[in-house]
This record gives structure tokens, C-alpha cells and sequence, in this order.
């Protein structure tokens, strides 16, 4: 082969190497943007059937799902988020409990996505995991559909157990870890911790955003199918 054959030939296959990889590109573009609204939308779903596990309809009578206020951005960092709403449960005008969104980022296997309901006495009312990539069989037991642990949040407080013992048992605290995995736990632990601490210094503004007249409709019956 000529030299100038042979530079045809490189000139062609590069060539088709690019055409290939572009092609490639844009049907992983089209790919992500066609499943980015379906995945977000799926945690929409898992968010709303969490919030009404947490304060269930007998418990409020308004539509949590809009009725929120804003996060101070100062408190983000606290509360492992980039930006964030409050949702408000209420009876009637009076607000019984508020619903942070949380984030873990020191898991096993990356961000813990939760969201963390507290009474306005304090206590824990609720905790959910909504997304997470813990490994199955070990760090997943965060997942209510895989374990019970996550219940063991209801009722604690700032009080019960006091900060100290806002731990894993291995590290001296009150809460079990799991069997061959305590970084999972460990994270969820401390960033539950974390949100009732920002709920006692946030508490005040909270109950002031929250005191304001709405009127926004009562749940919806498809919520209500949703939440059990």
C-alpha cells in the first residue's frame, strides 16, 4: 500500500470513528432527556406517599403536598440540601408537624435522600428514605420496604436519647446498626440528628412562616388512596 493509500485509509476510519461517536453521543443525549421526567417524576411519587406515611390524613387536614415554606439557604448545609421547602401538616390553621427534605452525603455508596417529619413538640413524627444506592442486603435495611429500622425514629427527640447519643451502638449510642454495615446507619443517624437540631434553632421562623392563613383544598381522594 502507497503512502498516500495509506493515509486515506487512516483518514477514513478516523473518520467513521468519529461519525460513530457522535452518533453514539446523541442517542445517549436523547436517552437521558426522554427518562430525566420519568425518573423525576417517580420520585415525586415516592416523596408524596412518604410525606402521608409520616403525617397520615387523620392528622392534617390540609394538602401538605403544597402547602410549604422556604428554607433559610444559611441552614442547607445543615440540612445536607442545595435548596429545599418545608412541607406543614395542620389542623385546621394550626400546624402539628413539619417535613424537611434531608440528605446523608457520607452513606456507603453516596447521598441518602430522606425526608424527616418533627412534630412541634420536637419529636420525630417520621423518617423516610426516598432515594439511595446502599448495597442491597446490607445498607438497604435504611429502606422501610426492606427493614423496620427506620421506625425506630418515632418519638425520639434532642431529649430522647440526648445529642451525645444521637449514634450507632458501636460508637456508644442508642441505635442498632446493621449487621456487616454501620457507615448506612451511622450516616442516617447523625443527619436525622442534624434536622431536629436545625428544627430547634429554625423552630421559631418555621412556626412564623407556618402561622399564616391558608386555603388550599383537603387532600385528595387519590392521596388518600396513596397513603394507605
Amino acid at each position: 500500500m502507497s503512502m498516500a493509500s495509506l493515509v486515506r485509509s487512516i483518514s477514513f476510519n478516523s473518520l467513521l470513528l468519529g461519525l460513530f461517536a457522535l452518533i453514539t453521543a446523541t442517542l445517549l443525549s436523547v436517552t437521558y432527556l426522554g427518562t430525566e421526567e420519568p425518573i423525576a417524576e417517580a420520585k415525586r411519587e415516592v416523596a408524596k406517599r412518604a410525606l402521608l406515611e409520616i403525617v397520615p390524613l387523620d392528622r392534617h387536614t390540609n394538602n401538605l403536598l403544597v402547602d410549604t415554606v422556604a428554607i433559610p439557604a444559611e441552614f442547607w448545609p445543615m440540612l445536607g440540601v442545595e435548596e429545599g421547602l418545608a412541607n406543614i401538616a395542620r389542623q385546621g390553621d394550626e400546624p402539628v408537624a413539619v417535613i424537611l427534605p434531608s440528605v446523608a452525603g457520607d452513606g456507603y455508596s453516596g447521598d441518602i435522600q430522606m425526608i424527616i417529619g418533627i412534630n412541634m413538640d420536637g419529636t420525630v413524627a417520621g423518617v423516610r428514605v426516598i432515594s439511595h444506592r446502599e448495597t442491597p442486603g446490607l445498607g438497604d435495611k435504611v429502606d422501610l420496604n426492606k427493614s423496620d429500622w427506620i421506625l425506630g425514629f418515632n418519638g425520639k427527640s434532642l431529649r430522647n436519647p440526648t445529642p451525645d447519643k444521637w449514634k450507632v451502638k458501636k460508637d456508644g449510642g442508642n441505635f442498632d446498626q446493621f449487621t456487616g454495615a454501620t457507615i448506612t446507619p451511622r450516616a442516617v443517624v447523625n443527619q436525622v440528628r442534624k434536622s431536629l437540631q436545625y428544627f430547634k434553632e429554625n423552630r421559631e421562623q418555621l412556626l412564623k412562616a407556618a402561622q399564616r392563613p391558608v386555603s388550599n383544598p383537603p387532600p385528595a381522594k387519590e392521596d388518600a388512596k396513596n397513603g394507605g
